[in-house]
């Protein structure tokens, strides 16, 4: 089992950063690709970013890339999401999520076995 627990979300102004992070409990996330995504009220829940369990590679949304960098730190058993630029329109509810090594494509939500609980942002105009 691996418990996750995202943390830095809030409020900030349009063109604004902030930076989300991901702990981990109960397993190393040396063996797992992480990612992150977003869900708006009424909306499907949506790619962010994804990280392979080296660091080594990264993926980006469209609607990110740019803007936001995900990285790990192995060590620490944490994932963070650098968010700079930000925009109303990426007020969401964040969540981390971590996958297998292996287990499919880091851009589907349903590749991902574990899940946090998610941290609430919100970007005012």
């Amino acid at each position: 089992q691996v418990q996750l627990v995202e943390s830095g979300g809030g409020l900030v102004q349009a063109g604004g950063s902030l930076r989300l992070s991901c702990a981990a409990s109960g397993r190393t996330l040396s063996s797992y690709a992480m990612g992150w995504f977003r869900q708006a009220p009424g909306k499907e829940r949506e790619f962010v970013a994804a990280v392979t369990w080296s660091g080594t590679s990264t993926y980006y949304g469209v609607s990110v890339k740019g803007r936001f960098t995900i990285s790990r730190d192995n060590a620490k058993n944490t994932v963070l999401l650098q968010m700079n630029s930000l925009k109303p329109e990426d007020t969401a509810v964040y969540y981390c999520a971590a996958a297998r090594v292996g287990s499919g494509n880091y851009f589907y939500a349903t590749t991902y076995e574990y899940w946090g609980q998610g941290t609430q942002v919100t970007v005012s105009s």
